[in-house]
């Protein structure tokens, strides 16, 4: 569906190309986005703050960051680096600053179980608000929708992330409305060419594709310079790497290779119980972490929403019952109460711990995963939040703080080959950058504590974004 906000827009910015990667100068930003503006001088210092750069280096206390002119001039100890003359200086001391967040899996519609709403007003807003200034969304339901709304945001109409824009579901048989059912290869052909013109980067395939719809996408994709990506499972892992796959999402969760009954081109009935008895130091699944990192295939973490199919979790959260509307609101509850009430015959406590460890397994034997939030499914998991709460679901898992914001912040950025100007705190880097009021290394929830989120070089109030959208997630 489309909001008004799209519709308004949509012949005005229909046509209009943008680089992915533009910047914007304060001055080119809309009343509708200034209202957000908390820092807007040309030189920027950031001064006796904590930072995670992103790289996997260790904290460095007492750092200043400069800022000039969007771009980071300089970063390092404070006795080094001396705010320039006429900068606005900020005093961080007791803050924490990160590179901006690279979310892999960042919808822009959002679901419970009883609607589907294209979040063009309230999800770039929650995005930027937490942290996320780099987005793909991976599998769109109205690509017009975020077409339009990338270009908007990259023209300053709009506060939000820069988006790289995925074009619409490429499945099999389905009952999805929103989902371009592709039947033979000239169907996935003749759709990737289609969004490719109209300015698509990404393609996503998911779970009833056939082997030969997908490398047929894969092929047309390829040939155009673009990428494909999969939540899949009538193809597994292991034969979507063999066709030239670039990305897979979900981890565990989404493969085939290991269930005993899997039939070429079918998903198995039942595969959840499956996955609760995979052992992850298996032959077979050490096989298929193998051959996706020898393929150079990355991986994508999107723990925050299958946890909401976990009984009795995540922690209730004030801030994300009061961003959704009172129908959305009570839809979340009602589902997570009937979770709940199942929890003696649930096994998905098993199936989502076997899906940390196997993340945890890729990434240690060197395979390169990023992270996303995807706000589907029950509706729990919202944009912007929900990647917060991978944060802590990646610790969970065993990763080391640091290595939790390295793999969704730089590891995002090489997956969309835009390590050179994003995902790291670096001189010469774009300054994307978020400010933590407290220490989420030493203690994991304070990633929610963002306090000023720097886009190339602007910086926005968190609080007043997230202020904006209260009681809109699930309206619009």
């Amino acid at each position: 569906m489309r909001t008004p906000f799209v519709a308004t827009l949509a012949l005005a910015l229909a046509l209009v190309p943008a680089p992915a990667l533009s910047a914007q100068a304060p001055a080119q930003l809309s009343r509708e986005v200034r209202q957000y503006v908390a820092v807007d001088a040309p030189v920027v210092a950031l001064t006796n703050v904590r930072v995670v750069d992103g790289t996997g280096a260790p904290p460095a206390e007492g750092q200043t960051i400069i800022i000039e002119n969007g771009r980071i001039g300089a970063v390092g100890p404070a006795a080094q680096v001396r705010p320039p003359a006429g900068a606005h200086t900020m005093d961080l001391s007791g803050h924490t600053v990160i590179p901006g967040l690279v979310g892999m899996h960042n919808h822009t519609f959002y679901t419970t179980t009883a609607r589907s709403v294209q979040l063009s007003y309230s999800a770039p807003r929650l995005y930027l608000a937490s942290g996320v200034t780099t987005i793909r969304t991976t599998g769109a339901a109205s690509p017009y929708a975020e077409l339009n709304l990338k270009r908007a945001i990259e023209q300053g109409i709009e506060p939000g992330p820069r988006m790289f824009v995925t074009g619409p579901y490429l499945n099999g048989p389905s009952g999805s409305t929103h989902m371009m059912q592709v039947n033979a290869p000239d169907d996935a052909r003749r759709v990737v060419a289609y969004w490719a013109e109209e300015g698509a980067s990404w393609f996503k395939a998911y779970a009833q594709i056939s082997r030969a719809e997908l490398k047929a996408a894969i092929e047309e994709a390829h040939r155009r310079g673009l990428k494909v990506t999969g939540h899949l499972c009538s193809v597994s892992f292991r034969e979507a790497v063999a066709l030239g796959i670039d990305n897979l999402e979900h981890g565990l969760f989404t493969n085939s290779d290991w269930d005993p009954d899997k039939q070429p081109d079918v998903c198995p009935a039942g595969m959840r119980g499956t996955l609760a008895n995979v052992e992850v130091s298996s032959p077979e699944v050490q096989q298929t972490i193998r051959e996706m990192i020898e393929n150079g295939v990355a991986m994508t973490s999107t723990l925050a929403v299958y946890e909401l199919t976990v009984p009795d979790r995540p922690p209730l959260e004030q801030r994300v019952l009061d961003a959704m509307s009172p129908e959305t609101r009570e839809e979340y509850l009602r589902t997570r109460e009937q979770f709940s009430r199942n929890a003696a015959t649930s096994v998905m406590p098993q199936v989502f711990r076997k899906a940390q460890e196997f993340e945890l397994a890729f990434a240690r034997a060197g395979g390169l995963l990023a992270a996303g939030v995807d706000p589907t499914g029950i509706g729990g998991a919202l944009p912007g939040f929900g990647d917060q709460r991978n944060y802590e679901l990646l610790i969970e898992a065993g990763f080391t703080p640091v290595e939790a914001i390295q793999v969704m912040s730089l590891n995002g950025a090489k997956i969309l080959g835009i390590d050179g100007e994003l995902g790291s705190i670096e001189k010469g880097k774009k300054a994307d950058l978020v400010v933590i009021r407290g220490n989420p290394i030493a203690t994991p929830a304070e990633i929610r504590n963002v306090t000023v989120v720097f886009k190339d070089g602007i910086g926005y109030d968190s609080a007043k974004l997230i202020e904006a959208v209260k009681g809109q997630v699930g309206v619009r």
